[in-house]
């Protein structure tokens, strides 16, 4: 359900209005009793930040995302130091077959 923006062409009073998409818009102003009220054409949909603002707690603390670039650098290097097993495998493999080949 979307939230609509009403506003009194009488006495100027803005508002907010929780409705249904299919309901028909709100004709009386709630403050001066009178059939002057009128929705106004919002932005679309879109997410909206109303209040203060944001709490500390709302994101991780500072040790956590040390601790997981800790983990993430450990693993690139088991990443990296795998890489280069298989490509010594390879090139082993490769040594002994030119080797049985030459004799």
């Amino acid at each position: 359900m979307p939230t609509y923006d009403y506003v009194c062409d009488a006495c100027g009073h803005k508002f907010e209005e929780f409705q249904y998409i299919k309901e028909e818009p709100l004709r009386k102003c709630p403050e001066c009793k009178k059939m002057k009220l009128r929705r106004l054409i919002g932005a679309g949909a879109a997410i909206v930040f109303k209040g203060s603002g944001f709490y500390q707690t709302d994101y991780r603390s500072e040790s956590y995302k040390k601790g997981e670039s800790g983990a993430k650098s450990v693993s690139s290097d088991s990443t990296s130091s795998g890489s280069d097993t298989k490509s010594d495998t390879k090139s082993g493999a490769s040594e002994k077959a030119s080797a049985d080949t030459k004799s």
